[in-house]
Parts: structure tokens; C-alpha cells; sequence
């Protein structure tokens, strides 16, 4: 069980929290907005209300004590980039924070922040990708270069073993897993053999992906 705090009580920060009690950690959250704390109380239980770019306020909260922090606001970067520095002054173990822009990334990255997400724009970009692919099912991006991709399995791999296709040579990806009717196999043998009824779990570049598609 991880200990965290989470500082914004919008709809990105209570979904944040509501995740972190469901895999059953310690959440805190704080938020200056009475109304939004009132809002949240209902499912998050330890709530305060209070000014996260006040050093005092901060201070009380123990913040080297959290394992991670997530700064949940988005629509105020100046607030965003002092409750960054703030925390990592105070000794904060691990920050998440949010952006908008690249140069707020970089910023944020340069000044404390340990991981920087595009919420909304990496949403957008994986169902962009999902969708706007007919056999792209799902995607998880684990770098700007490479993803973990849930498609159809390629027709010319329908009938063939992983081994007989000399999948990782030949394509240059990686078969992380097949599924059939919703229940995942992790790490097929060598000598499975792919059906049309299966999809499959890859890792690869955005373009190797493309090509066996």
C-alpha cells in the first residue's frame, strides 16, 4: 500500500484518487475549493481544504511521508510549476504533475517534477489511434516511439506458429500476449499457432505495427 497525495479535486484529480482507493492505497487530497472537497467527500474520505502554493499549509502535511504526490491541476500553469517546486523543496518522494504544452513539460521536468501527463491529449491520441485504425483494438504508449498495440492478428499470420514467422526478426515486434473471447494468454509458446479468432497483444514502433496491419 503507497501513500499519496493528490492536489486538485477536479474531475482528473477525483478520478485519480477514486483509482488509488480502488487498488487499495492511502490517499489525501487537498483542495482550496470548499465546494469541491464537498463535492468529493462522498468516496474520498480524507479531504482538506487548504492553499497548496503555502509553504506553512504544505509543511504540516508531512510531505516527505507521501510516496507520491499528484499535482491534479491543469488550467493554471504558474500554480502548477510553485506547487511542483514546492513539493520537491519539502522532500516529496516522486511528483506527477500535468501539462498542457510542451514548454510546460519541459519546465516542469526541469524544476522538480518527476513524470509530466498530457491528460486530455494522450486520451485524444489513443482513441485517435484506436479508432481511426480498423484493426487497432487498444493502445498503450510506452515511449513517443513505442506502444503496446491490441489488433486483429494478421491474416497472413492466420494458420502459422510464432516460430515458423520469425516474428521478432522479421517484423521487428514483439508478441506480448493473445486473447480470445476477452480471456488473455501472456506470452504465447513459440510454436502457437495464430487463429482468426484472436487478437493479439504487440510492442513496436508505430510504423512496424502499420505494417503488419
Amino acid at each position: 500500500m503507497k501513500s499519496i497525495l493528490i492536489i486538485g479535486l477536479g474531475r482528473f484529480g477525483r478520478h485519480m484518487a477514486q483509482t488509488f482507493l480502488d487498488k487499495g492505497h492511502e490517499v489525501l487530497a487537498v483542495d482550496h475549493s470548499e465546494d469541491r472537497a464537498d463535492a468529493a467527500v462522498g468516496s474520498i474520505h480524507q479531504i482538506l481544504i487548504g492553499d497548496a502554493t503555502d509553504e506553512r499549509f504544505m509543511e504540516s502535511l508531512g510531505i516527505s511521508n507521501f510516496d507520491l504526490a499528484v499535482i491534479a491541476i491543469g488550467e493554471n500553469f504558474q500554480t502548477v510549476l510553485e506547487i511542483t517546486v514546492l513539493l520537491k523543496d519539502l522532500g516529496c518522494k516522486y511528483i506527477v504533475a500535468r501539462a498542457t504544452r510542451d514548454v510546460h513539460k519541459k519546465l516542469l521536468l526541469r524544476n522538480g517534477a518527476d513524470y509530466v501527463s498530457y491528460a486530455e491529449r494522450e486520451v485524444a491520441e489513443r482513441l485517435a489511434i484506436k479508432f481511426g485504425a480498423d484493426n487497432i483494438f487498444d493502445y498503450v504508449e510506452l515511449t513517443p516511439e513505442i506502444g503496446i498495440y491490441e489488433i486483429a492478428a494478421p491474416r497472413a499470420w492466420l494458420g502459422k506458429s510464432m516460430v515458423e514467422l520469425s516474428i521478432r526478426t522479421k517484423y521487428h515486434v514483439s508478441v506480448l500476449a493473445t486473447k480470445r473471447q476477452n480471456q488473455i494468454y501472456p506470452l504465447p509458446h513459440p510454436s502457437h499457432v495464430f487463429a482468426e479468432e484472436e487478437s493479439i497483444m504487440v510492442m513496436g514502433t508505430a510504423r512496424d505495427i502499420e505494417a503488419i496491419t
